[in-house]
């Protein structure tokens, strides 16, 4: 039966993920990238999926799950009235080694002797490739036209239904048996390195943590947050991902169900943002390197540029569906790619150029040759920012003159002439100041609406949209600004009073405004947003300083039991959307970190 999707944890290796639920089963797993075809996929459909579970026979034990302190490896306890054990989940990293994937699952009994259940049934290629099962004396393999696995076992297995290995096993109080999941041409024996494995990959996660330097009221959760970040990362492109899964519902039953496993150009300032802040100079570098590498490549072409590629800096991202999958929960259609590729976005010139502004002040200058590249890309914004476009959330429909693309615009510029006059680079700058200077004038006239005395989500619209709490983030507005403030208290109204707040949790927009049938939950990026917009104006107003410190300790409680967090949460709090999804988590960190700075010393 399908699991809550937040009865999940996620471990992985930085080329790819995999979800583990509280019940003992991995039911996501791509192979060998994180965007490659899925090998376990039972959270997408759960009789032909595919999945790796290791739990007790009985089904009615107690289940607690929780990351090894300061790493992501990920343990499952089980308990019944016979015994306890120990089920650690992870992927072999060391450092200065290389990285070659498999899953390490490791279980023990702590007290008394369970009876255990050990089931492998691979699903290649999102199920779409049979596959054969041998099965040797030190474990089995699975075989399919393009891809094998090899299971190492520790314990005997046998053939079972649908293509899969298992095997049932009593562990007594001490024992211990091990498996292992990678692709190799041959079964190895079950190694009895399990233990210094398992200490050096402690090691890496501990030592890569050291360099964090918040020291905030939040740190676990920064820490979590971060840790999760880093698992998102694509180490060898220095890419990162919006989330390891792909179609899970933003709604049970309904068809928001998109692809999110590539690399957003808009992640890239508040990516550079979080890493930054917290100590993290080589990820922020890294991630900077790929988005001149893939996207600076553009700059120089009369045409906008992509607004998300792969991993490995590939633009086109056909979209399909896989019609054989039910999707979670009978969720259909279950989609891979993203046609929001080939969408026109404009407001994702303004992250990436505050990205680069970052990047340059606290990491190192760019270089002349690159310049030119974003001095080209500056003089196609001046001649195209009236465009209308596809804006932040990728509506379907036709395009539109969104307000939050137009103030993005205006970051774009204006970062580029703070970056030609930190460095004294050649720019037309009475051009782009005309350009940077005519949209904010015109943001603050057609953007703005008299009647709800709000900034709107586009020209002439009476529709709320939360993307806009971001003006006092970027410095396009000062958070205390009357017209920031007067946006604010429209956002904070109930969505039955023509507000976007429901119980302190944020819906991006009004329902129904974005070309798309049925309906979706709050989205937890926003609504650590409306904290940090709150804490930011409450500089001089001690009640909304409250009022953001409290909606932030309330979305806290919205993460799971690992701390992790979906793309959304659901009218009755369950999460929703893919998970876990790096935006949030950004959000979360940008939020931590400025409500601190603001409280000071106050308890």
């Amino acid at each position: 039966m399908y699991q809550p999707i937040a009865n999940y944890g996620v471990i992985g290796n930085m080329r790819t993920c995999a979800l583990a639920g509280m019940h003992g089963s991995i039911d996501w797993f791509c192979f060998p990238d994180v965007d490659s075809p899925s090998v376990f996929g039972a959270i997408l459909d759960d009789r032909k999926g595919g999945r790796f579970r290791i739990a007790p026979v009985d089904e009615s034990v107690q289940r607690k799950q929780f990351y090894w302190p300061s790493t992501n490896i990920l343990v499952t306890r089980f308990f019944n009235d016979e015994g306890i054990v120990e089920l650690r989940d992870f992927m072999p990293l060391r450092r200065g080694a290389p990285v070659q994937t498999a899953i390490y699952r490791s279980v023990r009994c702590v007290r008394g002797k369970v009876h255990l259940r050990v089931t492998c049934v691979p699903a290649f290629d999102y199920g779409r490739q049979s596959h054969e099962v041998q099965i040797c004396g030190n474990g089995a393999r699975f075989i399919s036209p393009a891809l094998s696995l090899c299971l190492s076992a520790s314990v005997p297995l046998r053939r079972i239904d649908d293509g899969g290995a298992g095997a049932d096993f009593l562990l007594k109080e001490r024992e211990a048996a091990l498996f292992i999941l990678k692709g190799a041409d041959e079964v190895a024996p079950a190694e009895d390195r399990e233990e210094a494995i398992f200490t050096e990959t402690v090691h890496y996660w501990r030592s890569w943590l050291a360099a964090c330097c918040y020291r905030g009221r939040w740190r676990e959760q920064v820490q979590r947050s971060v840790l999760m970040l880093k698992l998102l990362t694509y180490q060898p492109t220095g890419a990162i991902i919006a989330a390891p899964t792909c179609s899970l519902p933003e709604v049970i039953g309904g068809t928001r169900n998109w692809d999110y496993r590539y690399a957003w150009i808009r992640d890239a300032a508040f990516t550079v943002y979080a890493f930054l802040r917290l100590g993290f100079r080589e990820e922020a570098s890294a991630f900077i390197e790929w988005l001149m590498t893939h996207v600076g490549k553009d700059a120089l072409r009369e045409e906008h540029s992509p607004t998300l590629l792969t991993v490995r800096g590939e633009a086109h991202v056909p979209e399909i569906t896989l019609d054989h999958w039910e999707g979670y929960k009978g969720s259909g259609p279950v989609r891979i790619g993203n046609a929001a590729s080939a969408q026109f976005q404009s407001d994702i010139y303004g992250e990436a150029m505050d990205s680069l502004y970052l990047y340059n002040k606290y990491v190192t200058p760019i270089s002349y040759d690159f310049w030119m590249r974003i001095r080209h890309r500056m003089d196609w914004i001046c001649e195209n920012w009236q465009r209308p476009d596809n804006g932040i959330w990728e509506m379907r429909g036709d395009p539109r003159q969104f307000v939050y693309s137009k103030v993005m615009n205006w970051v774009a510029l204006d970062r580029g002439i703070r970056l030609a006059d930190k460095r004294s680079f050649p720019a037309d700058r009475a051009r782009w100041i005309g350009a940077r200077d005519a949209i904010y004038e015109e943001v603050l006239t057609k953007g703005w609406n008299p009647k709800l005395k709000a900034f709107t989500q586009s020209y002439g619209s009476d529709a709320l949209d939360a993307s806009l709490l971001v003006m006092p983030l970027v410095f396009f507005m000062a958070p205390t600004d009357p017209r920031m403030l007067g946006t604010l208290d429209a956002i904070l109204k109930d969505p039955r009073d023509g507000g976007l707040t429901s119980d302190n949790l944020v819906h991006r927009y009004p329902s129904g405004n974005d070309d798309l049938s049925g309906e979706e939950g709050t989205f937890n990026m926003c609504s650590f947003w409306l904290a940090e917009a709150l804490v930011r104006a409450g500089q001089r107003d001690a009640e909304r300083l409250e009022q953001g410190r409290i909606i932030f300790e309330r979305m806290l409680g919205y993460a799971n039991h690992v701390g992790l967090y979906a793309e959304q949460t659901s009218s009755q709090g369950e999460a929703i959307g893919n998970f876990p999804q790096a935006f949030t988590h950004l959000a979360l960190i940008s939020a931590a970190f400025n409500l601190d700075r603001h409280l000071g010393n106050h308890p």
